[in-house]
């Protein structure tokens, strides 16, 4: 027998309530909701990863189906211990994209195993919206998109169906539910889009890992890299010009300017850039366009031949070399000025002996073929045209598939091979310049475009990719000399396509006529479409929205005017939306209908209810005034409160309370 005694007083601890379980049909919403957030992931995930999900998916409907019981704590423990394990080995790290989101949806599938409540469904649709958003860090294209929606909205039903699993909703009420808010929310989404203010670049940094896999121009070239990425027809940037698009033969697209030649690769190694566009006379008009850029995680911009403007936020080095402060990582719109005709300034004793600097060993042959050429003429108009003749009237071709070079790699390509692309002809020319005392570098960017006549603008790819040569000239400065026009002119007027003998290995987008060409206008139609897309929605940065709010005849804006309006518009919309609510709510929801027509009931017997009264002290007051009415006036009054502030709502009860008031004789 135990004495109480007034010191050993001991505090019962208070029983926790049993976690509301969740019903069959809202897991079987989370689990499709889940299942359709991860499914795109598929493609960069681990086979078994994926395999692991959707494995324990359907082992937890099973569960809930048959209802058995959960698995118990240890294995759910090596089930997790395991499927970290296997991220850390396929991918070395935990951290980053790749590894982050797989590490994501493993977790997700460990969550699924010990789901048993309210609670737990929760936090598996918000892991749901985050898997969501991951999908957005490998594509952001229109069909991705409008994917992600569709699983927003059937994430949004599923967390309408846990909370509200004991309304006796049918099997698509919540996804009618979810269009409903999904429609209401379209207006605050456009408000914040136009309105919210734009910073330059993104809100936060990503993973290094976030932008890997895009290709494009480097900073250095050797045989190989650029007719590699021939082989990609993905867009590297659009242009829009205010007039009419030049002609093929004049769109040249500035890139990175290589000096530094080791005997096989040519690297940059250039200064900082300047905050000002770099003098030249310029000769002719100028060009307006804009350039909308394709991510490429890469700081350089491109500009036709020779830029005069400045995009925000970018300098330009003393190659004339546009370079952005950070890396392009987002679908990236600037202005551009450019002039086709100009003659640039004097060449300093620096920057000479840079352009002229060669190894001092290799290539004897071709040091031998210079030196035969300056006794007959030394003029570096002459040296220029005898290395075109040499491309011109030699045996040289063209192709996609040069053989391979040596370590003489000039030696053998002027005289052995005589079979390259755009970067041979481009490293060949300027080592002969160099090595006739002419000065001379590689020019590395893009040549031509694709004129897309649904939307009026140029379509630049990864196949347009070019190399060519400039020479200093004394009283014209660096001048243009392309010598793949010496070997291949069709390359240069028509585009790769009318330049390669082995033509059908293209990609398709590059390859013209043919049966096929219908499905050519059709991918320009859908170009066009993307990019509007990129245009109008992933490059809305501020110059953009500055821009637009301007053409909307709110003149200059700055943030407090845009938070102003965004402020105003917010705040006009929501007391829309509650005035509409307010009047629509009592014809739908069968509660409040109820109670109403119970009220009005009672009104008209002299009993109306205040505005301010509650439905407990109404329910007393009436029940006090008519005595014979006290049992079913109090009760129905608790069951609307149950209902209408309870945490849950069960079907029965609004049946009842429904009956209750349609038996009620005042």
């Amino acid at each position: 027998m135990t004495l109480w005694k007034p010191g050993n007083r001991q505090r019962e601890k208070p029983a926790t309530p049993p976690a509301e379980p969740l019903t069959l049909t809202a897991l079987v919403w989370l689990l499709a909701a889940l299942g359709l957030a991860v499914a795109p992931h598929a493609r960069e995930m681990p086979a078994w990863l994926t395999v692991l999900f959707f494995a324990v998916a359907g082992w937890r409907g099973f569960l809930a189906l048959r209802d058995r019981p959960l698995p118990s704590r240890w294995l759910l423990l090596v089930v997790a211990v395991l499927a970290g394990a296997g991220v850390l080995i396929d991918f070395r790290t935990l951290f980053g994209r790749d590894a982050g989101v797989a590490l994501l949806v493993a977790m997700t599938a460990c969550k699924l195993l010990e789901t048993r409540g309210l609670r737990d469904g929760v936090v598996l649709v918000f892991l749901g919206y985050l898997l969501v958003m991951s999908n957005l860090l490998y594509s952001q294209e229109i069909p991705m998109v409008a994917y992600l929606f569709a699983v927003v909205l059937a994430m949004l039903a599923a967390q309408v169906m846990i909370h509200r699993q004991h309304a006796g909703l049918g099997a698509l009420a919540p996804l009618r539910l979810a269009g409903k808010m999904a429609l209401q929310a379209i207006p605050v989404m456009l408000i914040l889009f136009i309105l919210f203010p734009r910073i330059p670049g993104p809100l936060w940094g990503l993973p290094k890992d976030a932008y890997k896999g895009r290709t494009g121009l480097s900073d250095e070239m050797m045989p190989g890299t650029v007719s590699e990425l021939i082989k990609s027809d993905a867009v590297a940037f659009r242009a829009r010009f205010t007039g009419p698009i030049p002609p093929p033969r004049e769109l040249y697209w500035r890139g990175p300017v290589l000096w530094n030649f080791d005997g096989r690769r040519w690297t940059a190694g250039e200064g900082a850039p300047r905050n000002a566009p770099i003098p030249f006379t310029p000769e002719g008009a100028a060009l307006d366009y804009s350039v909308i850029l394709e991510p490429s995680n890469r700081i350089w911009l491109f500009a036709l031949d020779l830029p005069a403007s400045l995009p925000p936020q970018a300098g330009m080095t003393p190659s004339f070399q546009l370079l952005r402060q950070q890396p392009v990582n987002e679908v990236y719109r600037y202005p551009m000025r450019s002039y086709l005709k100009y003659r640039t300034g004097d060449l300093e004793a620096p920057e000479r002996a840079r352009a002229l600097r060669l190894p001092s060993w290799g290539n004897r042959r071709t040091r031998e073929l210079v030196a035969e050429w300056r006794t007959r003429d030394a003029r570096p108009e002459a040296l220029m045209n005898a290395a075109l003749l040499l491309f011109r009237e030699q045996a040289f071709y063209y192709t996609l598939t040069p053989p391979l070079l040596g370590g003489d790699g000039v030696d053998e390509f002027l005289f052995r091979t005589r079979q390259g692309f755009c970067e041979h002809y481009a490293s060949a020319f300027v080592f002969l310049m160099r090595a006739a005392g002419v000065p001379a570098r590689v020019v590395t960017g893009y040549q031509g475009g694709e004129r897309n006549t649904f939307g009026d603008y140029l379509i630049v790819r990864q196949s347009d990719a070019h190399a060519w040569a400039e020479v200093w000239l004394e009283g014209q400065g660096w001048v243009r000399v392309d010598p793949t026009g010496a070997v291949a002119p069709n390359r240069i007027q028509e585009g790769l396509y009318a330049a390669v003998a082995d033509a059908e290995n293209l990609p398709f987008l590059i390859r013209r006529g043919g049966d096929s060409e219908w499905l050519r206008q059709l991918a320009m139609g859908w170009d066009s479409l993307n990019n509007s897309w990129n245009e109008w929605v992933l490059a809305y940065g501020p110059d953009r929205q500055k821009e637009f709010l301007s053409g909307l005849g709110f003149g200059p804006v700055d943030w407090a005017d845009m938070t102003i309006a965004m402020t105003a518009a917010l705040g006009g919309f929501s007391l829309l939306v509650a005035g509409w609510r307010w009047r629509s709510q009592s014809s739908r929801d069968p509660v409040v209908r109820a109670w109403q027509r119970f009220c009005a009931r009672l009104a008209r017997r002299g009993l109306a209810r205040d505005a301010r009264e509650g439905p407990l002290a109404f329910a007393e007051r009436v029940a006090v005034s008519r005595p014979e009415l006290a049992g079913p006036v109090r009760e129905i009054g608790r069951l609307y409160a149950v209902l209408r502030y309870g945490p849950t709502v069960s079907l029965d009860q609004v049946k009842q309370l429904q009956q209750m008031v349609k038996r009620l004789r005042v």
